[in-house]
């Protein structure tokens, strides 16, 4: 493992670097989704249930897609699995802006769905593979915090190249899709031959029998649904709390602007010192008290201040869940490990609508917030028994080395 290239843990491998600023660009262009639901509405003339229902087929979709990144990520190498989905989302979002009826769009939305997580294990598994492990959460949290930036930006792209045609959005989106694309392929390193004792070894990884990754999915589907809570009801909460539902626009720049700007903090000593147990158990504290702070909120104010605390919080846990993930990982095994763990989103993408316009409706916007926030309490004060299972197999870093030094050697 190329180990040696993080020096002081102020430098980032120069593969990591290149994945993030490729995976920014990808970001940049990935806002036609949100207007899924309009295509399908206004350009086939379909109600607003069917609309829902392709959404909904999309999000259960992306569940499998995620996990054949993953075993794809481990089998064939994370630059061809990566290349492999983008080129997929470009295909399918092509289809989409080229759809002339109904049954085609559904069938591209389906389609998009089935690719567009390929690309997310193998981008988490490469960070694993070049990062030492006392730096994965600070590259995690980069890639983090440069989709959150790169997001503030699409929502203007979109903004523009939606005054035209819907259809151009996702045209616009396949152009990154197959730039991200080619940036990987041309810069990031070649995939290694896998050792013929190694490819033996990693079909008998069972990521779905490890109990302690299983306690982290379900906290981590937990967090995805209250995480979600914030993407999809917060314009609905603010409509009705007397607040324009555009103002969420703005709270969510104001959080993508926090989480950048932390990003210096993460490499502040004491904080980079703190355990994993801590860590999380510190940022879903936080995360609570900013939830909290929406369900007393009556202001524009209000909700800003609640959301720079919750982001903190925000800032503290994506990179350390994800780098507990990849420490429980075999050797051979890291891509699939993180797609299980990713699979949190696309449940959550399901549960998370029906529950958060369930308590809207019946609780109003202070128990959908108080809700949330007592899940966000449960879930902190679980995190030292969540993540102790991860301290136990400590032989995973030394296998890992080992199955790397059998790699290296079978390539050469």
């Amino acid at each position: 493992m190329r180990w040696d290239l993080v020096r002081g843990g102020t430098r980032l491998p120069r593969a990591v670097r290149l994945l993030v600023v490729a995976r920014a660009v990808n970001r940049l262009g990935a806002f036609s989704l949100s207007f899924l639901t309009v295509l399908i509405t206004t350009g086939f003339g379909a109600s607003a249930a069917v609309a829902g229902c392709v959404s909904a087929a999309f999000g259960v979709a992306t569940i499998p897609s995620r996990l054949a990144g993953g075993r794809l990520a481990d089998r064939i190498g994370r630059r061809r699995t990566i290349v492999l989905g983008l080129t997929g989302c470009a295909v399918a979002q092509l289809g989409l802006a080229a759809a002339d009826s109904l049954a085609t769009a559904v069938c591209c939305a389906v389609l998009l769905g089935l690719v567009f997580e390929i690309y997310e294990p193998p981008s988490q598994a490469m960070i694993a593979d070049v990062v030492a492990p006392d730096e994965q959460v600070r590259a995690y949290g980069l890639l983090n915090a440069a989709l959150a930036a790169a997001g503030m930006g699409a929502g203007l792209l979109a903004a523009g190249v939606g005054h035209w045609d819907l259809r151009r959005l996702f045209v616009v989106d396949a152009f990154t899709c197959l730039l991200c694309a080619l940036a990987v392929r041309l810069f990031l390193p070649a995939d290694r031959r896998v050792a013929a004792a190694a490819t033996d070894q990693r079909s008998s990884i069972a990521p779905w029998r490890d109990r302690a990754l299983l306690r982290m999915l379900a906290a981590g589907t937990s967090f995805a649904v209250v995480y979600l809570q914030i993407m999809i009801t917060l314009p609905l909460a603010l409509d009705h709390e007397g607040l324009r539902p555009a103002d969420a626009g703005l709270l969510f720049t104001a959080s993508a602007l926090t989480i950048t700007a932390g990003q210096p903090l993460m490499r502040w000593r004491r904080l980079a010192a703190l355990s994993a147990p801590v860590a999380l158990t510190v940022g879903h504290l936080l995360l609570a008290l900013g939830l909290a702070g929406y369900a007393f909120a009556h202001s524009l104010l209000a909700h800003l201040t609640s959301t720079v605390v919750w982001s903190v919080g925000d800032l503290l846990l994506v990179g350390r869940a994800h780098a507990v993930v990849a420490s429980l990982a075999p050797p051979g095994g890291t891509g699939r490990y993180l797609a299980v763990y990713g699979t949190s989103w696309g449940i959550a993408g399901v549960a998370a609508p029906l529950a958060g316009t369930q308590l809207l409706e019946h609780a109003g916007p202070a128990g959908l917030w108080s809700a949330t926030a007592f899940v966000c309490l449960l879930l902190a004060a679980l995190q030292p028994v969540l993540v102790r299972a991860a301290a136990l197999p400590g032989t995973h870093d030394e296998l890992r080395s080992a199955a790397t030094e059998l790699t290296h050697g079978s390539a050469h």
